[in-house]
């Protein structure tokens, strides 16, 4: 049975950073493309980043581009979002994906981390 358990989401202030971690089980995480999305209140799940499996590409949402940063560690079964300048608008659930499908669309799911940026 795989398992994505996503920590490290919280309540911070404009401007500033927290770094999200996501821990896989039950799959083989060397191989499985690694995503992360978010979801605000209202608005429609938002592709955020993802990382291919040997984490030699990475690939980030407009929104977040040059802010957020994608990383694994194959050895631990992790994948990591760094965030800084945090903004209000980057207030959503965010959620880790594995093992990639298409574009946008993966096979399992974690069930998410709240992050909420105060202005």
């Amino acid at each position: 049975q795989v398992q994505l358990v996503e920590s490290g989401g919280g309540l911070v202030q404009a401007g500033n950073s927290l770094t999200l971690s996501c821990v896989a089980s039950g799959l083989t995480f060397s191989n499985s493309g690694m995503g992360w999305f978010r979801q605000a209140p209202g608005k429609e799940r938002e592709f955020v980043s993802r990382i291919t499996w040997s984490g030699s590409e990475t690939y980030y949402g407009d929104s977040v581009k040059g802010r957020f940063t994608i990383s694994r560690d194959n050895g631990k079964n992790t994948v990591y979002l760094r965030m800084n300048s945090l903004k209000p608008e980057d207030t959503a659930v965010y959620y880790c994906a594995a093992h990639r499908l298409r574009e946008y669309e993966y096979k399992y799911w974690g069930q998410g981390t709240q992050v909420t940026v105060s202005s």
